[in-house]
């Protein structure tokens, strides 16, 4: 009887390592769920690390991207492809190492955005709201910040003659792409409109002027992302929206300006031009595809414009940078991720985090594991959770059921899978809603909420990092965010033994 179950698990393992990840998503058995994990314990036991210099980097950071995002979001891919989503494998899955990341800043338990990228891509713990400066600048202390500004990640990789690029599908002067070139005490500083009186006497400069004149900012080979009015006159009609305009007083057309900066560039802001830059040929390329961010993945078709997905994006950029002699490094930031979680609304954040994960695949199909460091993290999590005993392939998106009957609060009332900490989803001297009544995997759905508040707010709690690659074995335990910098620093020199 041993020796027969012991053939038969083997011959199932085997089974599933010939087939692959979509088949060992079915284990229905005993037997099942032992080849399941003996052939996961193989698969790890392979993946030797790699031990050299990494040639290229490339650094995906899904904004707001916590723990039950990445869960939720594998599920529902699953779920979308008609297949068991609970054991889905995703791309971010298949990566080889994984640490839990501290996300706090240097003066709060909770970060927001432009600390957690300042960690990220210099090394360094800051304050709440500033970029790319140290923690003894106070938010919007522009004299004190010049004499504290951080070299980013991306200044070293240009030192060393490394191509780089940066895309995000918010705007291109938001704070975690800004964090690559920039440096400000308020990341609100994005064109010169924004900036204070006395930020203006003191001589600091927007963001968006750091990315066309800064010193990091002007040798970006690629850039590709939202936030077109920062580039533009007040007095400029937005080429895609008849009453849009630029939001620039200084009267600066910073796109011409990048144009004449690089003759041999191109700039674009829709996807038919986009797809017909010839990347062989080109030796810079600017894509700025809304005045304000770019649409949620769930809305991108609809666009007036027509923009690229983050797959197009990524794709473009590792064929056009894939070509420099020395390697390049790279932001693939997946900013709408956040900005759906702000809104209480889970479905558009669990589809731009799908499509962060298929950027990830394609990043991973077109690049060799032996020179190209893949390393995605996200920069803080938020109030989001998955709860209530929903059955094995209940919707995720859906109410909560269990073997077809669906389970009910001590109001009488059903509740969602997804929800809430805090938000606009919450309800203020009023009964909530009984989800049960509507469609709650609709597109617009607003998940409920406890705290009443305008925008739900981020979560502190610990996210992952994960890494394939050259020196993605130094990527384990629990580490502070800041070290993710040395990290690749350290994969960028080789490892100091060499």
């Amino acid at each position: 009887m041993l020796a027969a179950r012991r053939f038969a698990c083997a011959s199932i393992v085997a089974l599933l390592i010939t087939a692959g990840p979509a088949l060992a998503q079915h284990a229905t058995t005993t037997d099942a769920y032992r080849a399941q994990a003996v052939a996961e314990l193989e698969r790890i036991k392979a993946d030797a690390p790699v031990i050299g210099k990494a040639r290229n980097i490339i650094l995906f950071i899904g904004d707001g991207m916590g723990v039950s995002t990445l869960t939720a979001a594998r599920i529902h891919q699953g779920q979308r492809q008609g297949v068991d989503g609970e054991s889905f494998v995703s791309a971010m899955d298949r990566l080889s190492n994984t640490a839990l990341v501290k996300t706090y800043s240097h003066d709060g338990q909770v970060s927001d955005s432009a600390p957690t990228a300042t960690a990220i891509m210099t090394g360094v713990k800051t304050r709440n709201g500033v970029i790319g400066v140290g923690p003894e600048v106070p938010e919007n202390d522009c004299a004190g910040s010049k004499a504290h500004e951080l070299p980013s990640l991306f200044g070293f990789a240009q030192a060393h003659g490394k191509a780089t690029g940066v895309i995000s599908t918010a705007r291109i002067t938001h704070a975690t792409p800004a964090a690559t070139y920039a440096h400000t005490a308020q990341r609100d500083w994005e064109a010169d409109g924004d900036l204070s009186a006395d930020a203006r006497a003191q001589g600091c400069i927007d963001i968006a002027r750091q990315m066309i004149e800064g010193d990091v900012g002007s040798r970006l080979d690629l850039i590709l992302g939202g936030g077109r009015a920062n580039f533009l006159p007040t007095t400029s009609r937005d080429p895609e929206y008849a009453d849009g305009k630029g939001k620039r007083t200084d009267r600066r057309d910073l796109t011409k300006e990048w144009r004449k900066r690089n003759p041999r560039g191109a700039y674009v802001w829709n996807s038919d031009a986009f797809a017909k830059v010839d990347l062989a040929k080109t030796s810079r390329l600017l894509g700025l595809f809304e005045p304000d961010h770019m649409q949620y993945e769930a809305d991108r078709t609809k666009d007036t414009g027509g923009e690229p997905s983050l797959v197009d994006m990524t794709r473009a950029a590792i064929t056009m940078l894939g070509s420099r002699e020395r390697g390049y490094v790279l932001l693939v930031e997946g900013g709408r991720i956040d900005h759906a979680h702000h809104a209480g609304n889970a479905r558009r954040a669990l589809e731009d985090t799908i499509a962060m994960d298929e950027a990830v695949k394609v990043a991973m199909e077109m690049t060799d594991r032996t020179d190209t460091l893949v390393l995605a993290t996200a920069d803080h999590s938020h109030t989001f959770a998955i709860s209530g005993y929903p059955g094995r392939g209940n919707p995720i998106l859906g109410t909560v059921t269990n073997g077809g009957q669906a389970l009910k609060a001590k109001d009488g009332k059903g509740y969602t899978t997804l929800g809430y900490a805090n938000g606009p989803g919450a309800t203020i001297d009023t009964p909530r809603a009984d989800p049960l009544q509507t469609d709650t995997t609709a597109l617009d759905y607003r998940q409920q909420a406890l705290v009443p508040l305008g925008s739900e707010t981020h979560g502190g709690e610990d996210v992952l990092a994960r890494a394939s690659g050259p020196m993605a074995h130094l990527v384990k335990g629990t580490i502070e965010q800041h070290s993710l910098y040395y990290i690749m620093r350290e994969a960028l020199a080789g490892p100091t033994s060499e």
